[in-house]
């Protein structure tokens, strides 16, 4: 059970809900055929084996077909147009087959009912497993109608009244429109739930591209005008100086004190961008997780006592954990804790949802919610160890019991306090099993 459990679990969202759509409308095929199987006692040895024959191909061709069906859906495959008109054969060839070793049969009424269950069975679970394969929604429920019409044209030519073949078609349309109606509303929340994850994964990569840009109009602000300047002035030292001036001295004089301050005004900004604010990181934190759907509140004192390279230190931890929850695994639940004993600082990270037993870091992030594999860590790991190894620091991370995962980062305070104290900055808990 480890190995199917371990599957399931290293599953996405969407594809745990393709998985249960799939297997769903398998599972129709497998109750045809269980239902038929014991309907098809009373006909005998001989007509009933060869009616649950037929019937055992056509539950191959619904298991293909919804399979094929399905993959289109999601873009995978063409359409399988040919493999529906099969299907759509193989149903009526069934029912047909139904109907003739009936009227071939033992004459009995037993015989009349299994017989009669049997196509009515086929011709409903055909039916819904062609609208898989089928978009608009008269298409869709012209399936059921146009296998009704037929029902009413067998059940008469057979010598049922007028009465009893409505009675049979109507039974047909209901069902089978049922179940086209189902696959239908399958289908469709099946291709909600993979836009909610394409939109989660487009808002993540839209965060990114935001900061680049805010990062390089920060830069042009910067950059701009000095660099202007500074053409300008040069070009006026070059006409001086071909005229031998002595101002052209003062030019690059000027030139060049104007090069230092660009080169401080961008330090400046790299060190902004750099340094992120510990109270800023988790507030932003809070608002991205909850946008996702991530049970998140923040609450405690802030951390405004702590040093600026510690805050700094401590956001990219947080910046990064936030980051990988919402890119890897599954979580429902984060809970970050900040608390200073003994001369240290330490920023504990733990969320559930992580995707394989005992998963480590994945890809770039090596964070929480990893979905993956274990060994090596990440550039995302790595990155914040030689991050917090500048100031002393040291960050652990790993699997913290039964689906959770864990990164803590420890770093010394500049000066020890006299006690022990606790502060708990924020505390986002949600109590969901992944």
């Amino acid at each position: 059970m480890r190995g199917p459990g371990r599957w399931w679990r290293r599953q996405s969202k969407p594809e745990k809900v393709e998985t249960y759509t799939r297997w769903s409308f398998h599972s129709f095929a497998v109750v045809e055929f269980v239902t038929i199987g014991i309907m098809t006692v009373p006909l005998g040895a001989w007509p009933g084996a060869v009616l649950l024959l037929t019937v055992a191909v056509h539950v191959g061709v619904c298991f293909v077909t919804v399979s094929r069906a399905l993959d289109w859906t999601r873009g995978r495959r063409p359409q399988p147009v040919r493999l529906l008109w099969t299907l759509a054969a193989v149903t009526s060839a069934v029912g047909l087959s139904a109907m003739g070793i009936a009227d071939g049969g033992p004459d009995r009424e037993s015989v009349d009912a299994a017989a009669g269950g049997t196509f009515g069975a086929v011709i409903v679970i055909g039916t819904g497993i062609i609208a898989l394969g089928v978009r608009g929604r008269r298409r869709v429920f012209a399936i059921p109608a146009a296998f009704a019409a037929g029902s009413f044209v067998v059940a008469f030519t057979r010598g049922a009244p007028v009465g009893e073949s409505l009675f049979a078609s109507t039974m047909v349309l209901f069902g089978g429109g049922l179940l086209a109606f189902t696959a239908v509303v399958s289908v469709w929340l099946l291709d909600i739930v993979y836009e909610l994850d394409e939109a989660r994964e487009t808002r993540a990569r839209l965060a990114v591209a935001e900061e680049r840009l805010r990062f390089g109009r920060d830069l042009h602000d910067v950059m701009g005008r000095n660099l202007a300047v500074i053409a300008l002035k040069s070009e006026l030292a070059v006409q001086l100086a071909q005229r031998d001036r002595p101002e052209a001295v003062a030019q690059m004089v000027e030139v060049q004190r104007l090069a230092q301050e660009s080169q401080r005004e961008v330090r400046e900004v790299v060190r902004g961008y750099r340094e992120a604010d510990l109270a800023a990181e988790l507030a932003g934190a809070q608002g991205v997780l909850t946008a996702a759907g991530i049970d998140c509140t923040v609450g405690g004192a802030t951390a405004a006592g702590l040093p600026v390279a510690v805050q700094s230190a401590l956001g990219w931890v947080v910046r990064e954990a936030a980051t990988n929850v919402l890119r890897h695994g599954d979580a429902r639940r984060c809970a970050v804790r900040l608390r200073m004993s003994e001369g240290h600082v330490v920023l504990s990270v733990e969320n559930d949802g992580v995707t394989e037993a005992g998963g480590g870091p994945s890809g770039s992030s090596g964070s929480s919610g990893s979905s993956g594999s274990s060994g090596s860590s990440g550039s995302g790991i790595a990155g914040l160890r030689e991050r917090l190894a500048e100031i002393d620091g040291t960050l652990e991370a790993g699997p913290a019991g039964k689906g959770l995962f864990r990164l803590t980062a420890e770093i010394p305070l500049p000066s020890a306090p006299a006690r022990s104290e606790s502060v708990a900055v924020v505390r986002t808990v949600s109590e969901v099993t992944p």
